[in-house]
């Protein structure tokens, strides 16, 4: 049986950590972090994860900084509210939550975050310099996961690791960050999403396997080998009648069958989605802190 990565009680302890360290900084007389968060529209699902940031924030003793926008506002307006948080010195870092609706270009906002502030690390700029070796944010879920491995000890030099999904918000991020010559690092990656012709043929040689898709149950056991270390990425809303909710959450991975097999795995929900929260909480102390310029 599998050992569970879990995710909520190290988020639990980073969060400790980063708390400490902010009590510790408004004693020096310095000001407390402050993370913004700008919400569009009225989507279920972005109000939960906002709500979470702001909870955590609360947690560890940032201000946090909420502005919500509705379904219709017009683009222009948006990119000045943005512009005026790129020049508030009293913002640290903010994420603008996704999906935007339709009317608005998502890599135009995107990019108009002032890199310091991309606490996401989406931004082109961050993205680039992630590639070249250079002090940046790091986007936050694939950081949550490679502070996961260091927290676990999980060795990464010479693994195999199989990435499926390419997303610019996780696949490929993970791929380059563990590919490189960092600890978590010096893996072996193969890059792989849905459209891959024979899919199991890859996961099946993965060391390492971490999936984010968006498809529920796409990874079943007699697609992985024994020992194998599983990091699901996925959060699907699959109905569920015995629930009074009707529904229940699930990975991208056959959770109960996979952890027979593997040697770690991340459990959903409790898993990657508290670093991904958390890795936001350390991107804002290190703007805070003008760690990178």
């Amino acid at each position: 049986m599998a050992t569970l990565l879990d995710g909520k009680g190290v988020s639990d302890q980073i969060k400790a950590e980063i708390k400490e360290e902010v009590a510790a900084m408004v004693a020096r007389g310095e000001k407390r972090p402050n993370l913004a968060t700008i919400l569009v529209g009225e989507n279920p699902a972005s109000h939960t994860y906002v709500n979470h940031k702001i909870k955590a924030c609360k947690e560890v003793g940032f201000i946090s900084t909420h502005l919500q926008f509705s379904e219709d506002i017009s683009e222009e307006y948006l990119l000045k509210k943005m512009d005026a948080l790129n020049e508030d010195e009293e913002i640290d870092g903010y994420i603008v939550q996704l999906p935007l609706p339709d009317h608005i270009h998502k890599e135009k906002i995107i990019d108009r975050i002032k890199p310091m502030k991309d606490v996401d690390g989406f931004h082109h700029l961050n993205f680039g310099r992630m590639s070249s070796n250079l002090p940046c944010h790091l986007p936050a879920t694939p950081n949550g996961i490679l502070e996961l491995f260091r927290r676990y000890k999980i060795e990464t030099k010479g693994k195999h690791v199989v990435m499926v999904g390419a997303s610019n918000i996780v696949g490929l991020p993970m791929s380059i960050l563990l590919a490189k010559g960092h600890n978590p690092g010096d893996a072996t990656v193969t890059l792989t999403h849905i459209h891959t012709v024979d899919l199991a043929s890859h996961t099946r040689q993965a060391d390492i396997l971490i999936v984010a898709t968006g498809v529920a149950g796409l990874i079943k056991a007699d697609m992985v080998k024994e020992g194998v270390i599983v990091v699901d990425v996925g959060i699907n809303k699959v109905e569920d009648p015995t629930r009074k909710s009707g529904f229940r959450i699930v990975g991208d991975v056959e959770f109960e069958e996979v952890e027979k097999k593997a040697s770690y795995i991340t459990p959903v929900p409790k898993g990657v989605g508290p670093m991904t929260i958390v890795s936001l909480l350390m991107n804002t102390l290190d703007a805070a802190k003008k760690t990178y310029s």
